[in-house]
């Protein structure tokens, strides 16, 4: 009998050891993605970590440099109501090609920009190609995860924003004060046109790559049950669930510009830290971020793997990432320095674990084929109150100095979306079965 039972057990394990590794292919797509996004944020960091050096040499003031950023996030958001269409019909292998070309060109030609103007008019090309960035990430991720790995897929790749925040001061100002700050653009710019290469090299749909093994893919396939139509682009307004997101992020991304293209500025001023100076505090802060991004995906994975509802697991991160936020309303009364980074670390890491949930929100509610659709109407919400912030921020800035209501507005704003996000969506629940 004990013989039996042992057989039995050879037996058992033998069939478990023969069984098919599901595979990983898809995490080298998730990394191409990341990769984009670092450069991604290489590229629109540049400005504001020059911004107190081309103050000088260009002359700008605080409401001129707000007017700058705003063509950048205004030509975001005209270029999102583009972008997520265009990657929805053409698909995220082209999609994402058109977009990265039209910004690595756009990035490279601010090192001929000599005056407000011409800086502005480079921002604005970089911001229309950079707007193709989220919803061909967003689109990739529906295509090649289930939704169980989504929120961990988007957090990897989202946690390229604190990557390229944080390589950005490492490289920009060693070449702006050895090279000028010409080269500064030029170089980081040439990051995109390579990456483009490797993008159409290895990239295809899960059904047409040749490498994807079947094990793999029948798992990345493992949510369908049936084949969904189409939704219109002009007919997803019409849906609670896309003004939910478009709402969240309206009242949520503003945060992230301000931290993005103020933040130097703010240290420079309140702690007389130099551009050679900016280095330490900023790799710090987008560090702390990083981890921020990755356990915000990684949470609702292991809460939906205890048996919570994708719904609940999403919310009760949110909810965590808000809370965590708050202290950043302290942050101007600080007057250590590493005190006030402490607390911005604190709340940018809060404030992307927040974001790769919300992102996760339209292939949660919305089939695959209108994710970068859903998800460049929310982005370009965001690049909207973005843009408001911009100029309000110049604005302020100019006529007061203090940066006290810009970081209350920071620090208040994640709970008070929170609480509209459950009110209007008590569940998140499929477009299909509304």
């Amino acid at each position: 009998m004990n013989h039996s039972l042992v057989a039995a057990e050879s037996g058992s394990s033998s069939i478990r050891r023969k069984r098919p590794t599901i595979g990983r292919r898809r995490w080298l797509i998730c990394a191409l993605v990341f990769f984009a996004t670092t450069i991604n944020y290489v590229d629109r960091t540049v400005l504001g970590l020059l911004a107190p050096m081309l103050q000088v040499k260009i002359g700008w003031n605080e409401a001129q440099y707000g007017y700058i950023v705003t063509s950048f996030q205004v030509a975001y958001a005209l270029g999102l109501l583009f972008m997520g269409p265009l990657v929805d019909r053409v698909g995220s292998r082209i999609g994402y090609a058109i977009a990265i070309a039209i910004w690595s060109v756009s990035a490279m030609a601010h090192s001929l920009a000599r005056s407000v103007t011409t800086f502005a008019m480079a921002r604005f090309g970089l911001g229309f190609g950079e707007a193709g960035n989220f919803p061909s990430a967003l689109k990739t991720v529906a295509e090649w995860f289930p939704q169980r790995e989504r929120a961990l897929a988007t957090g990897i790749f989202n946690s390229g924003t604190n990557i390229g925040a944080t390589f950005a001061p490492l490289v920009v100002p060693w070449i702006a004060l050895h090279l000028g700050w010409q080269y500064a653009f030029l170089m980081t710019g040439a990051f995109s046109a390579i990456w483009i290469v490797f993008w159409l090299w290895i990239y295809r749909r899960p059904q047409e790559d040749k490498k994807l093994s079947a094990a793999e893919l029948d798992y990345i396939q493992s949510d369908s049950s049936e084949a969904v139509p189409k939704i219109p682009w002009t007919r997803l307004l019409r849906h609670r669930q896309t003004w939910v997101f478009m709402m969240g992020k309206f009242l949520t991304d503003p945060v992230w510009w301000f931290f993005l293209f103020w933040l130097p500025k703010f240290l420079s001023s309140e702690h007389h830290v130099t551009l050679s100076g900016l280095a330490l505090p900023l790799i710090v802060i987008y560090n702390v971020a990083t981890v921020g991004s990755i356990a915000g995906g990684w949470l609702p994975e292991r809460l939906m793997k205890a048996g919570w509802t994708v719904n609940r697991a999403r919310k009760t991160t949110m909810l965590i990432c808000a809370f965590a936020v708050m202290p950043v309303i302290s942050a101007v009364a600080i007057k250590s320095l590493w005190g006030s980074v402490m607390v911005i670390s604190l709340a940018v890491a809060a404030h992307q674990g927040w974001s790769c949930n919300l992102l996760s929100f339209p292939s949660d509610m919305f089939p695959s084929s209108a994710v970068a659709s859903v998800g460049s109407l929310g982005t370009f919400a965001g690049a909207i109150s973005g843009a408001m912030i911009a100029t309000v921020a110049g604005l302020l800035l100019k006529a007061t100095g203090s940066y006290v209501p810009l970081f209350i507005f920071a620090g208040s704003t994640y709970l008070c979306t929170w609480c509209l996000i459950q009110l209007l969506t008590p569940r998140l629940k499929p477009v299909m079965q509304s």
